[in-house]
């Protein structure tokens, strides 16, 4: 159980203080400093004083970027842009991070020429935007006795979506069913990268053919 005097110590610590943001200007409290100059120039070691003074003149903020090395090492910078740039890159980062989703397509053994194509649409479909596929043959009745043709079949699937994705695992019976499962060639995060990029063209190319 967290004592009340535990907590009435935590508050005492301001929030800043938290430990993942690093120390600037006079919360740096060492003798001395490794020095990188605003543009990345090393200045070299210099009293803790030193540095400050050169960062106040710049207008900028003195920022501990390597808090373990001995000594530390510091960077004259613009600490509120340093964190708006990585708070931006963190929010993209979890704009990327989109799960894979496990998409599945079912086929009949006895499944007609329409039907298959449009199949083979969907699952081209699935693996361009990223997504992992479960191709499914589903076999009825006597099917049962013809494994060979729901491997031909998934064979046949596979090579005609190589562009967009491989199998990862091969066919195998599940029940009364056949799986197979397809990646993508591309993660959903360069997955969407490529589709805005193309949408991006095909609007310039509408604006020209206006003018």
């Amino acid at each position: 159980m967290i004592s009340a005097r535990f907590v009435r110590e935590l508050k005492r610590y301001p929030k800043e203080q938290v430990i993942s943001d690093p120390r600037i200007n006079d919360r740096i409290r060492v003798s001395e400093v490794r020095l990188v100059g605003p543009s990345g120039e090393q200045v070299g070691v210099v009293p803790i004083d030193q540095a400050i003074r050169l960062a106040r003149e710049a207008d900028l903020d003195l920022v501990e970027v390597s808090p373990g090395s001995n000594p530390p090492v510091c960077k004259i910078m613009d600490y509120g842009k340093f964190k708006y740039e990585a708070a931006q890159k963190v929010r993209e980062a979890r704009k990327n991070q989109v799960n894979t989703v496990l998409k599945t397509v079912r086929f009949g053994l006895k499944i007609d020429d329409h039907d298959y194509n449009t199949k083979v649409g969907q699952v081209r479909k699935f693996l361009k935007a990223g997504d992992k596929v479960k191709v499914m043959v589903v076999f009825r009745g006597r099917e049962q006795s013809r494994p060979q043709m729901g491997v031909d079949l998934l064979r046949k699937l596979a090579e005609e979506v190589t562009e967009f994705g491989a199998v990862e695992s091969n066919p195998s019976i599940d029940g009364r069913n056949m799986v197979m499962v397809i990646g993508p060639l591309k993660n959903k995060a360069e997955a969407r990268a490529e589709a805005k990029k193309a949408q991006s063209k095909a609007a310039v190319a509408d604006a020209t053919k206006e003018i």
